[in-house]
């Protein structure tokens, strides 16, 4: 069994589809499966790296537009593997790679998609890149979905849904350690304080600029911790400024992988205040859920969020866009010993239950193995 994992980038390059892609991609290595990478670069230059033993292939990109790599090198560079592969295993919202595989058009190999969002924002750019999109879901042998409430509720999967199988993304809990002196770094300047953590990209379906309001209806005790980076970052510093929240709103910049777990294991809960489906699963909260961390996240309609977690068990879920609500949910949580205790039990337990990445593949492995022997 052969695979290969078509994906956006690859880290170092980070994202939730990234992390999935290279957790996966490193699994099935260390089980004596043969998976290796073609993604697109993020600068025009052409890299075949051997990396732990497998090869990632980055493709020279002209740039991003609509949130897809320009790469016309992919097309070309999958003509040329292809018959080296059983499986080809395509990580979507993804034009580029679906672009290369139609013009590759595979006659023997199996073909999977790993539909970790629907194409939401870009709705003009979907008129005309909806047939290929259909295409290669009919090409498809599979589709995989991060939650079955997400199959169900997508609307671009609705004449698919016998094709998709759910299998939630798993996190590998090692990779996520914890430095003691960030740690103490983080609780000594935020001592006495209630931490509240959230973490991601700066765009615009993150929603953190109501995180950022809810600070206004929170005590003084109270302190928020937002890391990553991104377009939208002047934007929250200006609301920040108006506001008068620089005493409870900090924006930590980017994380790096080493001090992620310190972050996590000094915060009181973590929040993921999303706004839009675009947010189809939400990795973050399962890495929160992996140090026993409840969990505040908004039900979004057609989102796994509100899925992953479950409300009143490990945590609380809110409507989109309300800075109050957000509020008044960290205080329920954080002010309620019993209940603090509760959720933060259920969301380490559901973690191991549904997120490790063992879990996740295994399933996929029997997935694999289903269709290769159809």
């Amino acid at each position: 069994m052969k695979i290969l994992q078509l994906g956006k980038f690859y880290p170092p390059d980070t994202g939730g589809m990234e992390t999935a892609l290279y957790n996966i991609t490193e699994e099935l290595n260390q089980r004596g499966i043969q998976c290796d990478v073609l993604c697109a670069n993020k600068e025009k230059k052409y890299r075949n790296d051997l990396l732990n033993g497998y090869k990632v292939i980055r493709t020279s990109s002209y740039g991003i537009v609509a949130s897809t790599s320009i790469s016309p090198q992919m097309i070309r560079e999958l003509k040329k593997v292809i018959t080296n592969y059983d499986i080809l295993h395509i990580h979507h919202p993804n034009p580029t790679a679906n672009l290369a595989l139609f013009m590759a058009n595979p006659k023997k190999q199996k073909v999977v998609i790993h539909w970790h969002s629907d194409i939401i924002k870009q709705e003009l750019e979907l008129r005309f890149y909806k047939p290929l999109l259909i295409w290669m879901l009919k090409k498809a042998d599979v589709i995989i979905g991060t939650s079955q409430k997400y199959i169900d509720e997508s609307l671009q999967l609705k004449d698919f849904k016998n094709k998709c199988v759910p299998i939630p993304i798993g996190i590998k809990k090692n990779d996520i350690g914890v430095d003691e002196n960030k740690f103490e770094e983080i609780k000594v300047r935020f001592k006495n304080k209630k931490i509240i953590f959230s973490l991601g990209r700066f765009i615009y379906y993150k929603g953190f600029e109501y995180l950022i309001e809810s600070a206004k209806y929170l005590p003084d005790n109270y302190v928020i911790l937002l890391g990553g980076d991104g377009e939208l970052k002047e934007k929250y510093e200006q609301i920040i400024r108006e506001n008068g929240l620089s005493e409870k709103v900090f924006l930590v910049g980017k994380i790096d992988q080493k001090d992620l777990g310190s972050y996590y294991e000094a915060c009181d809960l973590f929040c993921l205040p999303s706004i839009a489906k675009s947010e189809a699963f939400g990795l973050v909260m399962v890495e929160a859920m992996s140090f026993g961390k409840p969990i505040v996240a908004t039900k979004i309609k057609g989102s796994g969020t509100d899925w992953v977690n479950h409300n009143e068990i490990t945590g609380l879920n809110v409507e989109p866009k309300n800075p109050e609500q957000l509020a008044n949910a960290f205080k329920t949580i954080l002010e309620n010993q019993e209940i603090y205790s509760k959720f933060s039990k259920n969301a380490f337990q559901r973690y191991l239950n549904e997120f490790t990445i063992e879990t996740e593949i295994e399933k996929l492995i029997k997935v694999y193995r289903t269709i290769l022997n159809n």
